[in-house]
């Protein structure tokens, strides 16, 4: 067993940010703070590239193009702001400019220009997703917790029954119109329970994906640039 380093120049590079992230265990310093930038940066920047020529190409100066220069899909409907559902046009202009409008923010006395755009984003992806996560997410838990108790195995039985107890007593923890005492107070204690090992497994599971984001960049060291076999 033995060490045979790489030679290739862009696993030195990632090698050397691996460790200037690392040193950060020792304390804050200027190596640490490099790599920090330079990872927001070319993450900022890869998304911008990105996000202009899968969203904004295709779906503004494309469409906006085709405008301007006459055609829609509609072609018995003339003129920029003749829109109908499937004929934008020229009204593709309100959010170009509501784009614009978000690198206000750059500039300090016009910053809250800025303000206009974010509440009309805000606003349509609130009022957009609130059906869609209603339905994915409450209807869905809603349906998957009507299970009979009795099921094919005891296993299985036993497995309802923790559940139903631990819903029940989870949602009597956060029934506030009543002090908690007597049954209500033993039924909302025990839901506390059940909400501790739920966060404690969420916890533990994020712990874990670090943790193997940890041992990919070891192996990434090890082998790919220590060559070690």
């Amino acid at each position: 067993m033995g060490l045979h380093p790489s030679t290739d120049f862009g696993t030195w590079v990632a090698a050397a940010l691996t460790l200037f992230i690392f040193s950060f265990m020792y304390k804050d310093n200027p190596f640490y703070k490099f790599a920090e930038h330079l990872f927001v940066g070319v993450s900022a920047g890869y998304y911008i590239i990105l996000n202009f020529w899968t969203v904004i190409w295709p779906n503004l100066m494309v469409p906006l193009g085709k405008a301007f220069a006459g055609a829609g899909v509609v072609s018995e409907h003339k003129g920029m702001f003749a829109a109908e559902q499937g004929d934008y046009r020229g009204w593709l202009l309100i959010p170009s400019v509501l784009g614009v409008l978000l690198f206000t923010r750059l500039f300090g006395r016009i910053g809250w220009l800025s303000r206009w755009p974010l509440a009309v984003i805000i606003g349509v992806y609130a009022g957009l997703k609130t059906t869609a996560f209603a339905q994915s997410d409450l209807v869905a838990q809603v349906q998957a917790t009507l299970q009979p108790l009795l099921q094919k195995t005891p296993w299985q039985t036993v497995s309802v029954f923790v559940f139903t107890v631990g819903l029940i007593t989870s949602l009597l923890f956060f029934f506030f119109s009543r002090e908690h005492k007597g049954a209500l107070g033993v039924a909302s204690k025990t839901g506390m329970y059940f909400l501790m090992v739920g966060f404690g497994a969420g916890y533990g599971f994020t712990v874990m994906s670090r943790i193997s984001l940890l041992i990919g960049r070891f192996q990434f060291l090890l082998e790919n640039w220590l060559g070690r076999r």
